[in-house]
C-alpha cells in the first residue's frame, strides 16, 4: 500500500512500518536539455550570468544530480553533471533575441518551480516551448499605441515642451510601425537600430530646417530608447564587480557598439539634411514647458510599457508604482547630490522594491518591474550623447564618456547595494532570505534520501524532509 507514491508500507513480525520510497531516476539528457534551454531564456531576459549559474545548480540539486557544474556567458552555456553512472556534458549557444514582459514573467515562474523540484524536465521543456511560441497578450495596434505612449511619456519626463512632445509622439508611431514590419525577420534585426536612428534624425532635422521649435537631442532619444543598451551596460558593470571578466567585458563592448551604431545613424540622418553632427546637441530656446508634465509623463510611460511589452496580468499597478517611486528618488537625489549620482539612489530604491513586490505582495517577477525603471532612468542617453560628441569634439566627448561610465557605475552600485540591503533587512526581520550575487562553483554533494523507518502512527518528518525542494537548499551559495 502506498501513500501518494511517496511512502511504502512494510509489515514485519506483525508490526507495520513505512519507509520513504526511492525517488524515480531523472533522465539526465532530458534534464540537460531543459536546463540549457532555460538558461537561454534567462539570458534572453537580461539576467546576470552569475544568477543563471545559481538557478541551474539549484535545479540540478532538486533533481538529485551529483557534481553539477555550470558556466554561463551572454553567448554560451556550459553544463556538466554526473548521474551516478557517467558524466554528461552540454554546450549551447546563447539567446538570439530578447523576450517580452509577459514571457519574462512566465520564464521566472517556471524557473522558480523547477528550483523547488516541482517540475519534471519533460514537462518543463513543453512549458518552455509554449512560452517561447505564445503570441503577445495585446494585438499589433495596441502594441503600437503602447510604443507611442511609451515615447510620449519619456518625452514629457525629459523636456515637457509642446513641440518636443508632439514630435516624439509622431516619431514613436513611426518607429513602432517599423519594428512591427521587421518583426520575426532575422535579416533586419542587426541594421534596424541604424535604420531607425537615420530616419528619425532625418525627420527631426527637416522639422528644424522649417523652423519648428524642436530640441533635436530630446526629440531623438524617446523614440529610440528601446535601442539604448542602458541595462546591458549596467549589468556588464555588475558582472565586472563580481569578477566575471568575460561576461562583463562582452556586455560592455556589445553595449558600446550599439551606442556607436545609433550615433552613426543620428549623424547620417543629420548629414542627409545638410547639418553637422554637432547640431544634434543644439537646444531650442523659448519653448513652452508643460506644467506638471513630468509626473504625467511617468504615468503615461508606465502605461505604454505595459502595452508595448505585453506585460502580464495585474502588472500595471506594480509597474506604475515602481517607475513613480524610482523617478521621485532620482529627482530628489539630483536636486541634492547632482545628476551623476542620482541613478545610484534610483536603483537603490528600485531594486529592493522589485523584490518586495514579488516576494511579499505576490506581484510579477522583479525583472518585470525592474526593466521599466532602467528605461525611465535612460542610462544610455548620456552614453549616446558622449559618442555623438566624440564625432565632433574629441576632448568634450572623452569627458562625457567618463561621465557616462560614472553614471553606469553608480547604477550598478545602486543595484548591488539595494539587493544587499533587501537581504539584510529580510534576514534581520526573519522574513526569509534572498540569494543574490555569485554562485560558488563547488561540487554539490550526492543527495540521497534517508532510509529511516518510522513506526506506524509516529512522526513522518524524516520522510517529508526528503523532498527535492529541501535537498535543493544544499547548493552552496555566496553573495
Amino acid at each position: 500500500m502506498c501513500a501518494s507514491g511517496i511512502l511504502t508500507w512494510v509489515c514485519t513480525k506483525g508490526r507495520c512500518w513505512f519507509m520513504a520510497a526511492p525517488t524515480p531516476k531523472v533522465d539526465a539528457p532530458e534534464l540537460m536539455d531543459f536546463m540549457f534551454r532555460l538558461a537561454q531564456a534567462y539570458l534572453a531576459c537580461g539576467e546576470q550570468t552569475a544568477l543563471v549559474e545559481l538557478f541551474l545548480r539549484r535545479i540540478a540539486a532538486a533533481n538529485r544530480m551529483r557534481r553539477s557544474r555550470v558556466v554561463a556567458f551572454p553567448t554560451a552555456i556550459f553544463i556538466t553533471m554526473h548521474d551516478g553512472t557517467k558524466e554528461h556534458v552540454s554546450i549551447s549557444e546563447g539567446p538570439q533575441r530578447g523576450l517580452r514582459l509577459d514571457q519574462i514573467a512566465e520564464v521566472y515562474t517556471l524557473g522558480d518551480s523547477a528550483q523547488r523540484g516541482e517540475v519534471e524536465p519533460k514537462a518543463g521543456l513543453e512549458r518552455l516551448n509554449k512560452i517561447m511560441r505564445q503570441p503577445p497578450r495585446f494585438g499589433m495596434w495596441l502594441r503600437v499605441v503602447g510604443h507611442v505612449l511609451f515615447t510620449l511619456g519619456l518625452a514629457l519626463v525629459l523636456m515637457p515642451t509642446v513641440a518636443n512632445v508632439l514630435t516624439a509622439a509622431a516619431l514613436g508611431l513611426f518607429v513602432a510601425l517599423l519594428k512591427e514590419v521587421s518583426a520575426n525577420k532575422a535579416v533586419l534585426d542587426a541594421p534596424l537600430s541604424v535604420v531607425a536612428a537615420t530616419l528619425v534624425s532625418t525627420a527631426v532635422f527637416i522639422a528644424v530646417r522649417y523652423g519648428l521649435p524642436v530640441d533635436p537631442l530630446h526629440a531623438l532619444v524617446p523614440p529610440l530608447v528601446t535601442f539604448l543598451p542602458g541595462a546591458m551596460l549596467t549589468f556588464g558593470m555588475i558582472e565586472l564587480a563580481y569578477g566575471d571578466m568575460v561576461s562583463g567585458t562582452s556586455r560592455l563592448m556589445n553595449g558600446f557598439v550599439q551606442l556607436v551604431l545609433l550615433a552613426f545613424g543620428l549623424a547620417a540622418g543629420a548629414a542627409l539634411v545638410g547639418y553637422n553632427p554637432v547640431d544634434l546637441l543644439a537646444a531650442t530656446e523659448g519653448t513652452t514647458v508643460l506644467i506638471g508634465g513630468k509626473w504625467i509623463g511617468v504615468l503615461v510611460f508606465g502605461l505604454g510599457v505595459c502595452l508595448h511589452g505585453s506585460a502580464p496580468r495585474n502588472a500595471l499597478p506594480w509597474v506604475l508604482l515602481s517607475v513613480a517611486v524610482t523617478f521621485e528618488s532620482q529627482r530628489l537625489a539630483a536636486e541634492h547630490f547632482g545628476g551623476l549620482v542620482s541613478g545610484f539612489f534610483g536603483m537603490l530604491v528600485a531594486t529592493p522594491l522589485g523584490y518586495l513586490i514579488q516576494t511579499r505582495f505576490k506581484g510579477p517577477p522583479s525583472m518585470v518591474t525592474f526593466l521599466p525603471c532602467f528605461w525611465l532612468l535612460v542610462p544610455g542617453a548620456m552614453g549616446l550623447l558622449s559618442v555623438t560628441r566624440m564625432m565632433t569634439d574629441y576632448a568634450a566627448g572623452i569627458q562625457e564618456l567618463i561621465n557616462a561610465t560614472y553614471i553606469f557605475s553608480s547604477l550598478a552600485l545602486g543595484t548591488l547595494v539595494g539587493a544587499s540591503l533587501y537581504r539584510f533587512v529580510t534576514e534581520w526581520l526573519k522574513l526569509g532570505q534572498l540569494k543574490v550575487g555569485r554562485a560558488t562553483r563547488t561540487v554539490i554533494p550526492d543527495a540521497k534520501p534517508p532510509r529511516r523507518a518510522v513506526q506506524d502512527g509516529g512522526d513522518n518528518e524524516a520522510a517529508q524532509n526528503t523532498s527535492p525542494a529541501k535537498l535543493a537548499g544544499g547548493a552552496e551559495e555566496a553573495v
